[in-house]
């Protein structure tokens, strides 16, 4: 532990002192966001503010993690499960997130790619994720952890289609939550805190270190990010940290608390969820549109009731930092 919080923290000081000129080259670059038409109309004034910032996060962590890393990657296979699969997963979606904000920037602005053609990608990268864990890591068995209960559950093959919805869900769900100054950071880092507490209670250094790098670069974000944000984290980042966050809870084996300790991310995808359906569905069978939220996602929703940025970036991290607390108590039991 001492050894994770340090690493940590140093990753955030060389994140901070090199986040000003990242600023300047993105803003050189013209990598401006483009607002969405349908979003609030208080979000118009951040229309140019450089939006793929989440590569100061991706990129902080992938070099942390490598560097403090590099004498296990050569020494012990146990690297392979315990830092490679978050960190492949963490690029993977990294990759796809860029060029999805690529393409909202230049070539669609404001859309960005199509989501029925990134569901495929995401879940394709969930898929082999859930594979190598199931088959490589244990050994053709799917553990779950539950509250109370002494050992681990083997729940079988079934485990494979769980992992890929916790990993492609995760993603989707911090990909999601990412539309406020400093929301999806601020979430993100205290998911990590607890996951990354959750690794040291089983004694597994490699996760708790990955977890607690990722908090420094995403506080060193943050530091740029906060209300007014000077750069925006941008798909590049929120996929990402999700898909790692689903990763790691399942290499601990407490995946079943995941909804708990990202109360936030869930809450925030279920409103998305219901708000298209209940749109589809009203359209087909009333023949009006009924919707449950005057928009979404989640945080839009309050934001058209009046509340201010920061209001709701603060009650959404108390709720937040609440739900990992409660998933941190229920992994000790």
């Amino acid at each position: 532990m001492p050894f994770a919080l340090t690493a940590g923290g140093f990753t955030f000081l060389l994140a901070v002192i090199w986040g000003r000129p990242f600023i300047e080259m993105m803003r050189r670059l013209r990598l401006g966001k483009q607002i969405r038409i349908e979003g609030p109309e208080s979000h118009m004034t951040k229309m140019g503010t450089p939006a793929m910032g989440g590569i100061l996060i991706v990129g902080w962590v992938v070099l942390i993690t490598i560097i403090v890393n590099i004498v296990a990657l050569v020494q012990t296979i146990e690297i392979a499960r315990s830092i490679i699969i978050p960190l492949g997963v963490m690029v993977a979606y990294a990759i796809l997130g860029g060029i999805d904000d690529y393409q909202g920037i230049r070539q669609k602005p404001g859309v960005g790619m199509l989501a029925r053609t990134k569901i495929w990608f995401q879940l394709g990268i969930a898929l082999a994720a859930a594979l190598t864990i199931y088959f490589v890591v244990n050994d053709g068995h799917g553990y779950m952890a539950l509250p109370t209960v002494p050992y681990l559950i083997d729940i079988g093959p079934l485990y494979i289609p769980i992992a890929v919805i916790v990993i492609a869900g995760s993603a989707n769900a911090m990909n999601f939550t990412d539309g406020l100054d400093g929301l999806a950071g601020l979430i993100a880092a205290t998911c990590f805190v607890a996951y990354g507490i959750v690794a040291a209670m089983q004694d597994q250094q490699f996760l708790i270190t990955f977890s607690f790098v990722t908090v420094g670069a995403c506080f060193a974000f943050l530091w740029y990010n906060a209300h007014p944000a000077q750069m925006f984290m941008g798909d590049v980042a929120s996929q990402p940290l999700g898909g790692a966050l689903g990763v790691v809870a399942l290499l601990t084996n407490q995946w079943f608390i995941l909804p708990i300790i990202a109360i936030i991310p869930l809450a925030t995808l279920v409103s998305v969820v219901l708000q298209v359906s209940s749109a589809v569905l009203s359209r087909r069978f009333l023949g009006r549109d009924i919707r449950p939220f005057k928009m979404s996602p989640l945080h839009n929703h309050f934001v058209l009731l009046g509340w201010s940025e920061t209001q709701i970036v603060q009650r959404w991290w108390l709720i937040g930092l609440t739900g990992a607390m409660i998933g941190m108590a229920l992994a000790l039991i």
